[in-house]
């Protein structure tokens, strides 16, 4: 995904001849703390509610106060990544999308990038969670799947954490299976150090039923 397909049309850009009082009431109407400001198609800078905190004027408008605009955007054709690491290294709530003249097209919320993780993820989706350890030299999500499969489940979802001052992975993997007892039997017959396991087959923790069930699978 690029990040022309995240812009979102709901929320408006900024004029120069909008108001302090204007800003501050969108910024509220759409829980956003900073906007674009964007005369035509050039686009100026985003301005941050914190620029008009100090400001008595509600009435001034923006284009005759002296901002200290921040210029963050990412342009049309960048990925997905690449929204997301500004996102994190500017701390925004919104980010420009500008064509390659410069020319805005529009922006992402914050709240746009939560959801795709959420729909990437598949966090709607029933199923089991398994938590593995690994050596980075053995991170093989092919046989991680061939397991799973074997097992007549699927992979849903999977993501790697490195390990500060390690050579260890930690691989975290959803399942469409909520009852993953056998898969993670397996795993631990392929010697995978299993760190946690998640599921929603019954309200409460349920560790030692899992435990239990886990030990006669192994007892075969």
């Amino acid at each position: 995904m690029i990040a022309s397909e995240l812009i979102s049309d709901v929320i408006p850009p900024l004029k120069t001849s909008d108001t302090v009082q204007k800003v501050l009431e969108r910024m509220a109407d759409f829980k956003v703390d900073h906007l674009p400001i964007v005369n035509e198609e050039q686009f100026f800078g985003l301005l941050s509610e914190e620029d008009l905190i100090e400001i008595s004027d509600h009435s001034s408008v923006v284009g005759s106060l002296s901002l200290s605009l921040i210029n963050p955007y990412v342009l049309e054709n960048q990925h997905i990544y690449d929204v997301i690491k500004t996102f994190y290294e500017q701390k925004v709530s919104v980010l420009p999308v500008l064509d390659a003249k410069m020319n805005y097209l529009g922006l992402i919320a914050i709240n746009s990038i939560v959801a795709y993780f959420a729909n990437i993820t598949a966090v709607n989706s029933l199923g089991g969670i398994i938590v593995l350890e690994i050596n980075n030299r053995d991170n093989s999500l092919a046989h991680i799947a061939q397991i799973v499969e074997s097992d007549n489940a699927q992979i849903l979802s999977s993501y790697v954490d490195t390990q500060p001052n390690s050579t260890k992975l930690n691989i975290t993997i959803k399942v469409n299976k909520l009852d993953i007892t056998q898969i993670v039997a397996s795993f631990l017959r392929y010697d995978y150090v299993v760190v946690a396991t998640f599921n929603t087959t019954n309200n409460n923790n349920g560790n030692a039923d899992r435990y239990d069930s886990l030990m006669n699978y192994l007892s075969f």
